[in-house]
C-alpha cells in the first residue's frame, strides 16, 4: 500500500457544478481599455463628410435650378416690357433719328444718328438756329400700314435702327412773323443781314422774293444750301408737324456732340 505524499492536499470544491480555474500567472488578460493611438471604428449610420458635402448642395443646387427656370419664364414678360417701355419714350420723349441725305452738311453727315426732344416745343417756342425734324410736307402720311407692321416699326424707330421716310432735319431760319429774303447769295431775317457760323462750306443760293412767315409756322433750310430740299421748295411749315428739336450727336462716337 503507497504511502500518501506529505505536503499534499488536494482541494475538493463542496460544489460539483463550480468548474476549475485553469488561468495562470502567464495567460493573457484580456484588456476593457483601448490604445490611444487606435480610433474607434465609425459608427456606421453616420454619414461621411462627402456624403456630409452632397447633402448640404443638394437643397442649393435644387434653389438653383429653380431660379433659372424662373428666369427663363420671366424673360419674355421682360423682354416685352422692355419694348413697351421703349416705344413710350420713344413716343413722348426722346426719339433716335439717322441722317440719310447730305441736305445738313458739315453739321450732319450721312450715317450720323441724333437724339431728338419731343418735349421742347410743347413747353417753349422754337427759335432761329435751332435743328428740327419734322413731317414732310411733301410726303403722304397715310401709310395704309397694319398692326402688325406699326408694331415692328415703332419697335425699330424706338431703337433707332430705322427712321420715318415722311420725316425731315433742317435748320429753322425764320419764325412766325418773320420777313424772310435772299439776294446776291444772302440771308436777310426782316431786313437785317444773318451770320451764319454753321455754315463751313460755300454756298450758292438764288434769290428769294421776300416771304412773310405765318403765325406758328416756321421757315427752314438745310446747312448743304446747294442740296437741300426745305421751305424754298415746300413753304413754310406748322408747328404742328414739328416732331422734335435735335440737340445732340450720338453716333458714330468720333463725332459725339451737341447742336
Amino acid at each position: 500500500m503507497a504511502a500518501p505524499v506529505l505536503g499534499y492536499s488536494p482541494t475538493v470544491s463542496s460544489d460539483p457544478t463550480e468548474r476549475p480555474s485553469t488561468a495562470s500567472s502567464f495567460d493573457p488578460v484580456e484588456s476593457t481599455e483601448r490604445p490611444a493611438d487606435i480610433e474607434a471604428p465609425g459608427d456606421p449610420f453616420q454619414p461621411t463628410p462627402v456624403v456630409e458635402a452632397l447633402g448640404d448642395a443638394a437643397p442649393t443646387a435644387g434653389k438653383k435650378s429653380k431660379a433659372a427656370r424662373a428666369f427663363w419664364k420671366e424673360l419674355p414678360v421682360l423682354v416685352i416690357l422692355a419694348l413697351v417701355v421703349a416705344v413710350l419714350i420713344k413716343t413722348f420723349l426722346v426719339q433716335a433719328f439717322f441722317i440719310p441725305s447730305a441736305s445738313m452738311r458739315d453739321t450732319l453727315l450721312e450715317g450720323d444718328r441724333v437724339m431728338v426732344n419731343k418735349l421742347a416745343f410743347r413747353f417753349g417756342e422754337p427759335r432761329r438756329g435751332d435743328v428740327i425734324v419734322f413731317d414732310s410736307p411733301l410726303e403722304d402720311l397715310a401709310t395704309g400700314e397694319n398692326f402688325f407692321g406699326a408694331i415692328l416699326r415703332n419697335v425699330g424707330e424706338s431703337l433707332g435702327l430705322s427712321t420715318p421716310d415722311t420725316a425731315l432735319i433742317k435748320r429753322v431760319i425764320a419764325v412766325g412773323g418773320d420777313t424772310i429774303e435772299i439776294g446776291d447769295n444772302t440771308l436777310f431775317i426782316n431786313g437785317a443781314v444773318i451770320d451764319e457760323p454753321y455754315l463751313t462750306r460755300s454756298v450758292k443760293m438764288a434769290d428769294f422774293e421776300p416771304l412773310h412767315v405765318p403765325v406758328d409756322h416756321v421757315f427752314v433750310m438745310g446747312d448743304n444750301r446747294n442740296q437741300s430740299e426745305d421751305s424754298r421748295r415746300f413753304g413754310p411749315v406748322p408747328e404742328s408737324s414739328i416732331i422734335g428739336r435735335a440737340f445732340v450727336r450720338v453716333w458714330p462716337p468720333t463725332r459725339w456732340g451737341g447742336l
